[in-house]
């Protein structure tokens, strides 16, 4: 088995519990559930219908502020930004609009239109997303392909602290959250994508690739 992140094989078992297995990359940190133990489409799908985002509720607006206003305060409207996975009631894009920036939303579930990761952008959002990848590399690497120069991308996620405070973890009990990350893997991952790296409070990642 080889970890779905950085593709080598350093792999051991990290921690099992009642419903799966996780297995640690020692290369790049990559904290992961095992391919055949991954949800099918049919069952993301339905654990995604069950969400109850909308931009009319203050708390999820207050939620996605962490990633919101850091990036507001880097990229200046007009600014044309992507919400990649952007779910069954797009927030984020909306907060950006009223904010007077230019928003596309894409979802493979929700807003499945290829042709917006075909442009080019200020800014990309990523929240909540990364974890439920089943490739994560090919996925931030084409994301990071499609900013503009100085462009950003923010993602947002929880962080692997350790082994023990993974256990009781609520975060590995979404059955469609597949891939933990921590520091250390985003470390690797900005050293690979050769993006400046930048942690914003306990789960804002900002990546800026350099040219």
């Amino acid at each position: 088995m080889n970890c779905p992140l950085c593709n080598k094989n350093h792999i051991h078992h990290y921690l099992s519990d009642l419903r799966r297995d996780y297995f640690k990359c020692e290369n790049c940190a990559l904290v992961f559930v095992p391919p055949e133990q991954r949800p099918s489409c049919v069952e993301e799908k339905r654990r995604y219908d069950e969400h109850q985002n909308n931009p009319d509720d203050p708390g999820y607006r207050k939620f996605l502020s962490r990633i919101f206003y850091p990036i507001r305060e880097r990229v200046s409207p007009p600014a044309r930004g992507l919400d990649f996975g952007s779910g069954i009631g797009p927030t984020l894009s909306v907060m950006f609009e009223e904010s007077g920036y230019d928003m596309v939303i894409y979802d493979k579930f929700y807003a499945d239109n290829p042709s917006v990761l075909t442009g080019k952008y200020d800014f990309i959002t990523c929240t909540e997303v990364v974890e439920h990848l089943f490739n994560p590399l090919s996925e931030i690497k084409r994301l990071t392909s499609m900013l503009k120069p100085d462009g950003l991308l923010g993602i947002m996620t929880k962080l692997v602290i350790d082994r023990q405070a993974f256990s009781k973890w609520h975060y590995k009990n979404d059955f469609t959250h597949v891939c933990f990350f921590s520091m250390k893997t985003f470390q690797w991952l900005a050293a690979n994508l050769k993006c400046e790296l930048e942690f914003i409070g306990k789960d804002v990642i900002l990546l800026v690739p350099v040219h």
